[in-house]
């Protein structure tokens, strides 16, 4: 919300200072967001005469002037492009050294064609008070020369912009805005003596009766006000008008025009003006029907449906109602008779309408919040007088169709709730000064009061909002500050198990070398049902991208897309993981929390020890597994117990993929993504991933309270490899677990350390090589202890499958 510092005082009788009411608007609740001195910017230029205007001798288009500015110096010459550049004209000046807002150059002296430029006869555009430039400033022939151009023009005004809460309808106008100031005892709200009743002209009949058409469902506008106003002269709006509205970002258009803008601002009441003559028959405000069209103000044409109203009449859509007009009724320069509505429309039919056509115009910025509808009768008559003193014209009387509502409701309010909610002291007299001002009717005769608040005022529903509003005004930093107890003891753990399990896994996926990322929750319905989701339940209603349109039922779409991006600049060896949220549908318990990752390119998982593949130089399945197993054990869950089947789901590689079970539950999946998915989704091939789902690993549990001994032995381990020919079929954690039992006490662990298909190993079949590490605790091995161990381990997994040990 954007205003002048002179307007504001169109509606506050104050003396304070500007910075006084910068201050006291945060105060209050409206935060200054900015505050523009255009007298800062333009207090440079001044008035200047151009005494000669010659033809440049080596360019057509440009003229050598002589310019008088007027300080008794001797006079500039300056070389000006302007068609209306002439001898005589009182233009503005800027000497060199200066700004130029409208450009941004530093103005300098310079030569242009051969003949020196010593400053400039400016536009408006290079003045950045309009777009005009097709020539340079033409001011009155009673302009004093040497004067600053600003003192002159009266742009010696600050604008102030402020932000606006959604529930304060009420200040999205210069009104509303003094109304609080002067609540706050900034001075006090003149009345507003131009919404009095504008006498009908007897020779001009009513315009026809409006019709609201709503008998398919509920009504979407409760009251529509009509008045015709005859013989009419639309042209440019008065000078103050039009630096009011270029100095808030609207561009003067006509006086017809600018009215309804200037009183959007002026006192949050959106108004259309329709050209009479350009209305066909009488006025329909009805639902739009499907396949209708409407070539809006803003030059666009928007398809409708029947979620929308529509002003209509015998030729069709004329309007999008409380959102934008339309250009086949909308003023011109001809215009000798117009129509000034002034209607109520449902605040979240305009919300949707303005959402689904991507239009935000100022009238359904206040629409949708929700305008004063007692000042729908008070509105058409300042709009009446606005247009009769700018345009002149005959006005008819007022029609309208449906009524206005109530808004009157009474609340209880007991003055103690304000020290009780906010800890803030405030005499009853305050308060009720404070409500008073603000517009509320409250008779505090006795307790609890009664208030009534203003019809402005929709967002204030009960007490505490009373009480909020007592407190904002009074100054919040009255409220006394009070130190937190201090504890007597130490506060047990605030976090939950799952808040735990999600730190905790992002750190050990990050000291594995992987990079955090947070992607969108919303996926294209594509990627959703690639990864088993795009079901109805989870697709956005309203989504704000074509390719966000469902939740998301894996995070591995989001972090497949950001490899892409990578890859697609050239960082082609990427390790990324997230833990967010998935979605497998609309209840509670279908949201789970997840861990997945995804290794690109020459991205290695970041791990010591012996590895089967050690010189690969790209990232495989392997890596992914060590990925899910290093968070799997991070937040305590049962790496070991767990097995490793090979049924990951189809988005994965059905030959380098698995899962990670517990029993029947299913932990985790991991592995190199199927080639089919990254060819349709765009994305490098050889993409390795994982993911876990955080809330399907158990709770471990609680600790005992006393530390269990401590096992360790000073005596070397001793490792000693095995290779085995077994079945291509063969699981190699078959032979894992079958040489960890051989002997429970020795062992300490296995591992696979090599994979070999080739020339020695029969067809069908493959060698796998383990390391068992033997750690003994009491005694140094000797050759028959370790003898009889190395038996026991290849008679353990000839056993459990039938392999024979490589010679």
């Amino acid at each position: 919300m954007k205003f002048t510092l002179s307007w504001l005082k169109d509606h506050l009788d104050t003396s304070a200072s500007l910075q006084a009411i910068l201050d006291k608007l945060t105060t209050i609740g409206l935060e200054v967001e900015g505050v523009e001195d255009r007298a800062a910017a333009l207090g440079p230029f001044t008035i200047a005469k151009v005494l000669t205007a010659e033809q440049h001798p080596n360019a057509d288009r440009l003229k050598v002037l002589t310019v008088d500015r007027g300080d008794g110096s001797a006079p500039e010459q300056v070389v000006c492009g302007a068609p209306n550049a002439r001898a005589g004209l009182l233009g503005v000046f800027a000497a060199p050294g200066t700004h130029i807002p409208g450009t941004g150059i530093e103005l300098g002296v310079g030569e242009i064609r051969g003949v020196e430029s010593r400053g400039m006869m400016l536009s408006e555009r290079e003045m950045g008070l309009s777009d005009e430039h097709d020539g340079i400033v033409d001011l009155p022939a009673d302009a004093p020369i040497g004067v600053k151009y600003t003192d002159w023009a009266g742009l010696d005004d600050p604008v102030v912009e402020i932000g606006v809460t959604p529930n304060r309808a009420d200040a999205l106008g210069v009104r509303g805005v003094a109304r609080d100031l002067a609540a706050a005892g900034l001075g006090t709200l003149k009345p507003l003596d131009q919404v009095s009743p504008v006498p009908a002209d007897p020779s001009v009949a009513a315009p026809p009766a409006v019709t609201l058409s709503f008998d398919d469902g509920p009504s979407l506008c409760p009251a529509f006000a009509l008045r015709l106003v005859d013989g009419v002269t639309n042209g440019g709006s008065p000078d103050w008008m039009k630096r009011r509205l270029t100095a808030i970002g609207l561009r003067p258009i006509s006086a017809l025009v600018d009215v309804t803008n200037y009183l959007t601002h002026d006192v949050g009441r959106p108004l259309h003006v329709f050209d009479a003559d350009m209305v066909k028959g009488d006025l329909v405000v009805r639902r739009a029907r499907d396949g209708e069209e409407v070539l809006a103000l803003d030059g666009k044409t928007y398809e409708l449906d029947p979620t929308m109203c529509v002003i209509a009449d015998d030729d069709g859509v004329e309007s999008l109602a409380g959102v934008m007009g339309g250009e086949a009724s909308g003023s011109t320069e001809k215009t000798t008779r117009v129509r000034i509505e002034s209607a109520l429309w449902e605040p979240l039919n305009i919300a949707r309408t303005g959402r689904k056509l991507g239009v935000h115009s100022d009238a359904r910025h206040r629409f949708e919040r929700g305008v004063d509808p007692a000042f729908t009768l008070p509105g058409i008559e300042y709009a009446t007088r606005l247009v009769m003193d700018l345009c002149g014209g005959r006005p008819s009387a007022v029609t309208i169709a449906g009524d206005i509502p109530s808004t009157t409701r009474t609340i209880a309010f007991p003055p103690t709730e304000t020290k009780r909610l906010s800890g803030l002291s405030v005499s009853n007299v305050d308060a009720l000064q404070v409500l008073e001002g603000l517009g509320f009717a409250v008779d505090a005769s006795s307790e609890p009061w009664q208030v009534t608040p203003p019809s402005w005022r929709a967002d204030v529903e009960g007490k505490a909002d009373l009480v909020e509003e007592v407190v904002r005004i009074a100054g919040i930093d009255g409220v006394e500050p009070t130190p937190m107890t201090k504890p007597e003891s130490v506060s047990p753990r605030a976090l939950t198990v799952r808040q735990g399990r999600i730190q905790t896994a992002r750190r050990a996926l990050a000291a594995r070398g992987m990079v955090e990322a947070v992607t969108w929750s919303f996926v294209s319905k594509e990627d959703a049902a690639a990864f088993g989701g795009g079901g109805a339940d989870v697709a956005l209603s309203n989504p704000i991208a074509e390719t966000l349109s469902d939740m998301r039922p894996s995070l591995l779409p989001g972090l497949i897309r950001a490899v892409t991006r990578n890859a697609n600049r050239g960082h082609g060896d990427v390790a990324i993981f997230e833990v967010g949220q998935v979605f497998a549908g609309d209840e509670p318990d279908d949201q789970t929390t997840s861990a997945a990752g995804v290794r690109q390119g020459l991205a290695r998982s970041a791990g010591g020890g012996r590895h089967w593949k050690a010189g690969a130089d790209r990232a495989d399945v392997f890596d992914a597994k060590a990925d899910l197993l290093r968070a799997l054990t991070a937040i305590g869950g049962p790496a070991a117990k767990a097995d490793v089947p090979r049924d990951a789901p189809g988005y994965f590689h059905p030959g380098r993929s698995g899962a990670l079970r517990l029993g029947p539950k299913v932990l985790g999946y991991f592995g190199e993504l199927h080639p089919a998915l990254l060819t349709a989704m765009d994305a490098p091939e050889r993409l390795v991933a994982f993911e876990l789902t955080l809330e399907a690993v158990p709770e471990p549990k609680k600790k005992a309270t006393k530390k269990p001994a401590l096992q360790s032995s000073n005596l070397m381990p001793l490792a000693k490899d095995f290779a085995f020919i077994v079945p291509e079929d063969c699981d190699a954690k078959r032979i894992v677990r079958a040489a960890k039992g051989a002997h429970k006490t020795l062992i300490a662990d296995v591992v696979v350390f090599d994979v070999y298909r080739g020339q020695g190993v029969p067809e069908g079949h493959k060698s796998i090589a383990i390391e068992a590490t033997l750690q003994p605790t009491d005694r140094t091995l000797t050759d028959e202890d370790i003898e009889a161990v190395m038996d026991a381990i290849v008679a353990a997994v000839k056993k459990a499958t039938g392999a024979e040990l490589r010679g």
